[in-house]
């Protein structure tokens, strides 16, 4: 269970705030997110880099609700962006764009000048053609564009193939046996200026080795950089640590910058150089959770099915890389536990949240799918015409409503029939 979770005479509790009181106010289903929960991982973050020179960049992809940017640029967050939509959300929520970082393989030129036009500190850029384009479009404004090439340091990263960045046959990131190359080409063009290295092998990684891998193969590149007379001023290791879903065991934040400053002060080449860090899961990933009621029981000659009113349009993670999240009653109820499949009402078979769970549940009872903090609104649609879920913050007696629940018509308020 995580700690801002609590069972309190038998019905579970989001900080002090009863989730059976969240579903009679809001409706179900619903996102519910902790700000305890959000500040406390970030400033873990913060406290293992306190007296060096980092900036501790916050993933908008994991959760790019207003109000989670919002109190992560007032705890003094970075942030990493994907998208030109994400810096719009970043700068809306009072983002500093000097401490944004614009990554991703596919930036359009209208992407490109907004961020340079707002100011961003950096573009990770992730391939040849990339460069030509952002140099063009920087030097076509009168202005030199700041550039940190991403790294394929093909390193295993261990994790689920879907969310791999780092092999030779990912889609991210310019070869390592490539990059010096690249960089010298780099430094010819007009319209850029070389500030950075970066580094992101995937997400949900739980062992330490593959960030050090990582680092080792770009610390020997900086090195190669510097004699071939490339100056650097930061070192971006991306993010990438998983947290506990069910019985995972990864290490500490604290743990895993430790382990990297330490690996990094071995490095001469990496001195001097300020550290960077795009982390999204866990900062959010087990500060939120998805609300969910039983609508129906139901049994064939093999299963038992939960039918709930929440779905794969609300939560991808299961459907998509069959995902584990732990799945627990709201309100604890005696007798025997059953074996359920946790199903919801699209009309698809990989419309699941949760397979196999031994639960003791009634019709109408709420389930509370947990670690539901990262990829969870932040993936969803609105598939088989379903608004998406209202999302709450809870900050320890005070409810804040952060996003409204959506209605039918928005949904097709900007289609239109054709005539005749």
């Amino acid at each position: 269970m995580n700690d801002w979770l609590s069972d309190r005479n038998g019905t579970l509790h989001a900080e002090s705030v009863s989730l059976d009181s969240l579903a009679r106010q809001y409706g179900t289903p619903l996102y519910v997110y902790s700000r305890s929960a959000i500040e406390s991982a970030y400033a873990e973050f913060a406290q293992a880099a306190a007296g060096r020179k980092v900036l501790v960049c916050y993933a908008l992809k994991a959760n790019s609700n207003i109000a989670v940017i919002d109190l992560l640029a007032r705890a003094g967050a970075g942030f990493d962006i994907v998208s030109g939509g994400e810096l719009h959300r970043a700068l809306a929520a009072g983002a500093d764009p000097s401490k944004v970082v614009f990554s991703g393989v596919g930036k359009n030129e209208a992407e490109m000048r907004l961020a340079l036009e707002h100011g961003v500190r950096c573009f990770n850029v992730e391939s040849e053609p990339e460069l030509l384009r952002l140099s063009g479009v920087a030097a076509a404004m009168g202005t030199r564009a700041p550039v940190s090439l991403r790294v394929n340091p093909d390193v295993d990263a261990g994790t689920h193939p879907y969310i791999s960045t780092g092999l030779k046959q990912n889609k991210f990131g310019i070869a390592h046996d490539r990059a010096l190359d690249v960089y010298r080409q780099a430094s010819t063009l007009p319209g850029l200026k070389l500030v950075g290295i970066d580094c992101h092998i995937g997400s949900q990684i739980t062992e330490l080795a593959p960030f050090l891998a990582a680092l080792d193969k770009v610390a020997e590149l900086v090195t190669q950089l510097t004699d071939a007379g490339i100056q650097l001023e930061h070192l971006d290791l991306g993010g990438g640590l998983g947290i506990c879903y069910d019985d995972e065991t990864p290490p500490a934040r604290s743990v895993m910058l430790s382990a990297l400053f330490s690996r990094i002060d071995t490095h001469p080449a990496l001195a001097g150089l300020e550290v960077l860090f795009e982390f999204g899961r866990s900062i959010v990933g087990n500060a939120g959770l998805l609300l969910t009621r039983v609508e129906y029981l139901k049994s064939s000659p093999e299963k038992r099915f939960a039918i709930v009113d929440a779905a794969m349009n609300d939560l991808m993670r299961p459907a998509l890389y069959e995902a584990f999240h732990r799945i627990v009653p709201v309100l604890v109820r005696q007798g025997e536990a059953e074996l359920f499949d946790i199903v919801g009402p699209v009309c698809e078979s990989g419309d699941w949240l949760g397979r196999d769970r031994r639960l003791t549940v009634q019709e109408g009872d709420l389930l509370a799918v947990l670690s539901a903090g990262a990829y969870g609104m932040a993936m969803s649609s609105n598939y088989n015409t379903r608004p998406r879920p209202a999302e709450i913050m809870v900050d320890d007696g005070q409810v804040y409503l952060i996003r409204e629940r959506e209605n039918v018509e928005a949904l097709y308020a900007l289609e239109h029939r054709i005539p005749g």
